[in-house]
């Protein structure tokens, strides 16, 4: 049974940083694609950023470029989100993914991801 579970989020204020951790089970963790996705109330969800299975190719949305940064630990099947400079426009629900079709490096297509994790909020104060 596969199983992600991601941890980190929480409430800060704007400018601050939180890291992210999805820990992962029941898949082979290195042959896989993972990518962080949130959605926000109202709205759809989002690719935030992904890395390929290589953890070489890596992909950000505009929105966050030079403030997040994605990493994964193959020997802990651990995959992480740095997110520092926090803006309330970040709040989100915040989501782990893993795929074996997905091209890393544009976070494409959604339907690839087919293993998702449960969820953890961030909530960015102004």
């Amino acid at each position: 049974q596969v199983l992600l579970v991601e941890s980190g989020g929480g409430a800060v204020e704007a400018g601050g940083s939180l890291r992210l951790s999805c820990a992962a089970s029941g898949l082979p963790f290195d042959q896989y694609n993972w990518g962080w996705f949130r959605q926000a109330p109202g709205k759809e969800r989002e690719a935030v950023s992904c890395v390929g299975w290589e953890g070489i190719t890596t992909y950000y949305a505009d929105s966050v470029k030079g403030r997040f940064t994605i990493s994964r630990n193959n020997a802990e099947n651990t995959l992480y989100l740095e997110m520092t400079s926090l803006k309330p426009e970040d709040t989100a629900m915040y989501y782990c993914a893993a795929g074996l079709i997905v091209i890393s490096s544009s976070c494409t297509p959604v339907t690839g991801f087919n293993h998702y994790g449960q969820g953890t909020q961030v909530t960015v104060s102004s």
